[in-house]
């Protein structure tokens, strides 16, 4: 029997869809929830990542590949693409029975933007009671959350890319403010909901990858995070990947990805 792959739907925008993969075998099986990046935009979409979850099903676990209303997408950005990333991550309750999905077994995974959603997935019960982004009332349990050269720290990366533009004398929308509407200080209240180190702690077990060498969101950014995210009681692991830059880390041809498979099954439980 091969990888089975079925399109569902979690909402009714032609952009609310995900794709299940099936791994060989009569299950149950456990889950990873794979986000893909981009900044968040909508240049591009869940096919930049299926890669990733095309490997993971070939060693025995369920990939949930999501998609997702993003900036330049109408009712993209605040709150929409939040909105989205929790419905669909929840629509796997619906399914789960019919798939023979094992839900006590569930991880997300996400690189750039999408590991900013992944360990956002593991916050929102975090968030407060009158949130624009609470969205369910028994929101999804995650085993773990895996950050591939995440973003977790959004107006860390908003200084970031106002020190880029700066020193390039360029004046133009950073993606973070685009994603929230809005700078740290005009909108910090979106900040403190929308930001995985500001739902901290997640209290489950968290990893982070990161290339040394990446260019598009710095490492220091995961350093940071993990220091914080340490002193609120978390279980953070930091893999920091000398040869790797931005993209190594969701190509399942690089030597790197062995990283990325060790972490996986770790948090897991499954042997190889």
């Amino acid at each position: 029997m091969s990888i089975r792959n079925k399109r569902f739907t979690y909402g009714k925008n032609q952009l609310q869809f995900g794709d299940l993969r099936l791994p060989e075998g009569e299950g149950p099986y456990p889950v990873a929830i794979v986000i893909h990046g981009g900044f968040w935009k909508n240049f591009w979409n869940l096919d930049i990542i299926e890669p990733v979850a095309k490997d993971l099903a070939s060693r025995g676990i369920a990939t949930w590949n999501i998609e997702f209303r993003r900036v330049g997408d109408e009712g993209g950005g605040w709150p929409g693409t939040f909105i989205d990333v929790a419905n669909a991550a929840d629509y796997l309750q619906q399914i789960a029975e019919e798939n023979h999905l094992d839900l006590s077994g569930v991880i997300a995974i996400g690189h750039s933007a999408g590991g900013h959603l992944a360990l956002w997935l593991a916050g929102r019960k975090n968030l407060p009671e009158n949130s624009v982004l609470r969205t369910a009332e028994q929101p999804l349990s995650l085993k773990g959350s895996i950050s591939l050269a995440g973003v977790n720290d959004l107006a860390l990366m908003d200084d970031v890319h106002h020190l880029r533009l700066s020193e390039f004398g360029i004046a133009n929308n950073c993606p973070v403010s685009d994603l929230v509407g809005g700078s740290p200080k005009e909108v910090p209240e979106r900040y403190e909901q929308a930001s995985p180190i500001q739902l901290l702690p997640l209290q489950i077990p968290q990893v982070l990858i990161h290339g040394s060498l990446d260019i598009n969101v710095p490492i220091g950014i995961s350093y940071n995070y993990k220091r914080v995210a340490d002193a609120s009681g978390d279980q953070v692991k930091m893999v920091e990947i000398p040869s790797a830059e931005h993209f190594k880390v969701i190509d399942p041809n690089a030597e790197e990805w062995s990283y990325v498979i060790k972490e996986v099954t770790n948090l897991l439980d499954i042997v190889h």
